[in-house]
Formats: structure tokens, C-alpha cells, sequence
């Protein structure tokens, strides 16, 4: 669900320094200087810590953790300018702030300052130090509920101690998992956030919600619309690979052609390695953007239409032929530019960005049902099977998933009493399936962007951006506008 920010053509120098008003509780900050968008743009935050409880909603556990947060207000208009508050992903803050352009682009027009808050458990806003993600006892405290009060007092805070922020209005910005917690953000906490930009949010992708399968038909549709039988050869490469790691020496072959770091040597090897590849196309479907991108490697333009110029085959290839062409489609991912000397399955785009965490998560409340059928999708078929997790997170964690909860806590489709969220999606990201593409309400409402992959809306302008997206920003910075001019007139009233 994440994904690394793509280079400029253009050679541009941006020095975006200030000197921050800082609250007075804040004894850990520090300066930092980032590139933004590459080697060629810079800009400065500061980088705090601020002790917040470990539990908010029970009395006994009463330790408090540092989160940390990031902060910018070169542009911030005092007093009460708007604040925009990016809700963490799993992952390092840092990361999700150099890649989060758009916000970075508006600061200016807006007159805002901008706040980049670090989910818990995940970068360095770890509640028990290194002891953190040692059991279920530690993990306890890792969920959605939680961090969204880290988010609400950590907001309070700052109004109340930041010269000029007491009557500032504050939207929540986020992307993917970031941009479901920005939606449920201003529906549990209205009186903290006056909206929300809920960019790529998958907050349907529940059991009962969606069909489980319409996910990877997405990414299916992809691959299909992107290149000559690109889809059906994918589909056909499962068996192909079965067929040929039959023989130690169809294994070694495997091996060697698609350049594994580590030798496939049995049937549990390539199963493993099919799973590999299904996740390889399943990434490539999130960051299919019109620029070239930078992600595990650099990756070029429609990265999909590149990938399906080595799977054009007719119906008459062989095994062989076949998965020579596959190996060619994920070094596109990969080893675009041949620097590696070997492919580790082990690797994947989002291997760094908090896992386990994510899994711990996806294993309690974040149940979300995906399956396939291999006929209307270019994947091998696979039902969802609830039991089966159950029984797989318990022995991982210890713990059993709550299937229903995320739609009891956060009302599931009957969410129209709410107000002011932008749900933005890709007609190109397989996460739409499970996100909102239709108006509700009048101030719920959807922004689709047909050429768009995994929430682009977010990621810094680019020569080579569609007209839908750019047409995306505008009107999602007019929102902002209307909440902004609502919340100062409601505090003079």
C-alpha cells in the first residue's frame, strides 16, 4: 500500500527554511533538512517527541511512550491559520512526509502549517522502546482506536500551547491505511478536525462489505487493458510454473533464469515463489504511474505496459517460452536498471515499512477478505477462508481476529450522519474495491481519477500527471477552502 516518491526532469532548488514558534513542552526537537521529491529539492522540518499514554481508554496501564512528530510552518498564517495533519501509515513518519507532495505544494496558497504525525508502534513512536513487538501483551496496545486518540490529544496540545493555533482549523490528510484513519478521524473526533482527505482509503474492505474477489480483478484489468494477452499469459504462467518445477532440473532452471538469490530446490520453494510473483503484479497495479518512479529500484513510465510488452504471446508459447517472458516482466519491478545481481523473494516494496506491525494489526481489527477465481481474475484460485486466518494469526500472535469490529467501531457502509471527507481513488488501484467511489451526502463525496494509481492525488505534480488528477487537486483544495471558511466562521459566531 506504500510506495517511494519518482524523480523531476526539471532541476529545480527549493530551500524551505523557517524558524518555528515552538511550544513550550516541546525539549526534543530538532532541525532536519530532507529532499522532498529527489536530490534536487529540499525543505526543513523539525522533528518532536511528545509523551502521550499508552492506553487511552482504560486506567491501569498508565505509562506514557514518545511519539514523534514533524512539523513545518514557513507558511503557517498566524493567528488561527489552517493546519494540515497528515495521520501515519505504517511506517517512519519521515517517509511518509518527503512523500506526500501535495500537502508540501499547498502549505503556501492555504497559509498552512503542516503536521506529520508518527502512528504508534511503527518509525520510532515505540510505546514499549525495543520490547515493542515482543508478544501480544506489548502489541496489545496497537490499533486504529488508539492512534486516532494519539492524533486527537496530540492536536490539543498543540492548539493550546502554539501561539496563534487556538482557533486554527485542522484537516487530516491521508493515504492508503493513512487515509482510512484521516476519515475515521473526523468521524470519531469532529470537535478535533473540521474534515478529512481520505486519499486511496479502503475503509469497505471488511467482511460483508465487498465482494472478496474485487480486488484482484482490478488488478487483473490492468494487466488486460495494458498489453496484447498480457492478463491471459499471466494466468497461464501458474501452471506453466508448476509444470516446469516438477524436475530438480526445471527448478534449477527457474533459478537461474529469473536470477534468484536464493536456488528454488522443491515443491514448497515454488509455491512460495508463486506468491512472490502474485504480489510483484499486485504492486505494480498500485504504482502503475505516467512517470518514471522510484520504488525498490527506479521503474519507467506505465510500468504495466512495459511489463506486458515481454508477456505477448499467443496461445501456442510454451512453458518455457512463457516463463522466459515472465522473468523479462519482473525485472521491470525489480531490476530495471540491472544494477542487481540477483532477485531476493524475500524482498518486496513495503518489506521495510512495518510488516509485521500491519499484520499484527491485520490479525485483530483489520480483517480485510480477499479471494480469487481465476476466471475473472488472472490468479489462481483461492477463497477466502476466515477459519483459516483465525487459526494462522493465533499461532503467529496469540490472538484471533475480530471479523465485524472495524465495521461496528467505525459504521461500516452507514456512515451518512458524518460529514466534510474527500474519498479520492484510482480508477487504476486495485484498493478502490474497497473504498468509497460514489457521493453519499453532499459533503461526503468521491473523487475519482480514472488514470490514477495508488492514492497519486498525494504524491508531488509532474509534467507528465493527467488531466484527471490535476482536476482532482484543485477541487480537493477548494474543499479545504469551504471547511477552512466554515470553522473561522463558526468561532466568530
Amino acid at each position: 500500500m506504500l510506495y517511494h516518491i519518482i524523480p523531476l526532469k526539471i532541476i529545480l532548488l527549493l530551500n524551505f527554511s523557517f524558524k518555528l514558534s515552538l511550544p513550550s513542552h516541546l525539549k526534543h526537537c530538532q532541525e532536519l533538512r530532507s529532499r522532498g521529491l529527489n536530490e534536487h529539492i529540499e525543505f526543513y522540518f523539525v522533528s518532536c517527541f511528545y509523551l502521550i499514554q499508552i492506553d487511552h481508554f482504560g486506567f491501569l496501564e498508565d505509562g506514557t511512550f514518545k511519539q514523534r512528530y514533524l512539523m513545518a510552518d514557513k507558511h503557517w498564517k498566524q493567528p488561527g491559520g489552517p493546519v494540515l495533519f497528515y495521520t501515519g501509515n505504517e511506517g517512519d513518519i519521515t517517509w511518509f512526509c518527503n512523500n506526500t507532495g501535495f500537502m508540501w505544494e499547498i502549505a503556501e496558497e492555504l497559509g498552512a502549517m503542516l503536521v506529520f504525525a508518527e502512528h504508534r508502534y511503527y518509525g520510532e513512536s515505540l510505546p514499549f522502546g525495543p520490547d515493542s513487538y515482543r508478544g501480544s501483551k506489548h502489541l496489545n496496545y496497537l490499533t486504529s482506536e488508539q492512534a486516532l486518540a494519539d492524533f486527537a490529544v496530540l492536536i490539543q496540545d498543540l492548539k493550546s500551547t502554539l501561539p496563534g493555533a487556538q482557533h486554527s482549523p485542522v484537516i487530516a490528510v491521508g493515504g492508503s491505511y493513512g487515509g482510512m484513519l484521516s476519515a475515521w478521524f473526523r468521524m470519531k473526533y469532529p470537535n478535533i478536525v473540521v474534515g478529512a482527505l481520505a486519499s486511496s482509503a479502503p475503509i469497505w474492505q471488511f467482511p460483508g462489505m465487498v465482494p472478496c474477489g474485487d480486488f484482484y480483478k482490478i488488478v487483473t484489468q490492468d494487466f488486460a487493458r495494458s498489453g496484447y494477452n498480457c492478463d491471459a499469459n499471466i494466468r497461464k504462467s501458474w501452471k506453466a510454473i508448476e509444470n516446469v518445477s516438477s524436475t530438480a532440473a526445471g527448478l534449477q532452471w527457474m533459478t537461474e533464469e529469473f536470477s534468484l538469490c536464493t536456488p528454488l530446490k522443491n515443491k514448497n520453494d515454488a509455491f512460495g515463489f508463486k506468491n512472490w510473483l502474485q504480489e510483484t503484479w499486485v504492486n505494480l497495479a498500485m504504482v502503475d504511474y505516467p512517470y518514471e518512479a522510484n520504488f525498490l529500484q527506479p521503474l519507467p513510465r506505465w510500468p504495466i505496459q512495459v511489463v506486458c510488452k515481454y508477456l505477448a504471446f499467443d496461445s501456442t508459447v510454451s512453458d518455457y517460452q512463457l516463463l522466459r517472458g515472465v522473468s523479462q516482466a519482473a525485472k521491470v519491478y525489480y531490476n530495471y536498471t540491472g544494477s542487481s545481481s540477483c532477485l531476493n523473494t524475500s524482498q518486496t516494496a513495503t518489506g521495510s515499512l512495518g510488516f509485521l506491525g500491519w499484520y499484527y494489526q491485520a490479525c485483530t481489527e483489520m480483517v480485510m477478505p480477499m479471494c480469487t477465481d481465476g476466471v475473472h481474475d488472472m490468479f489462481e484460485p483461492e477463497e477466502w477462508n476466515f477459519q483459516a486466518f483465525s487459526d494462522e494469526c493465533n499461532i503467529i500472535f496469540g490472538v484471533r481476529p475480530r471479523a465485524d469490529w472495524a465495521g461496528t467501531v467505525y459504521g461500516g457502509k452507514d456512515i451518512t450522519s458524518h460529514s466534510n471527507i474527500i474519498f479520492s481513488n484510482g480508477g487504476l488501484d486495485p484498493w478502490s474495491a474497497g473504498g468509497v467511489t460514489y457521493n453519499i451526502t453532499d459533503s461526503l463525496v468521491s473523487i475519482m481519477i480514472p488514470d490514477g494509481a495508488h492514492h497519486l492525488d498525494l504524491r508531488y505534480s509532474n509534467d507528465h500527471d493527467p488531466p484527471s488528477v490535476r482536476a482532482a487537486r484543485a477541487l480537493e483544495v477548494k474543499y479545504f477552502r469551504e471547511w477552512i471558511k466554515q470553522a473561522k466562521k463558526s468561532s466568530t459566531s
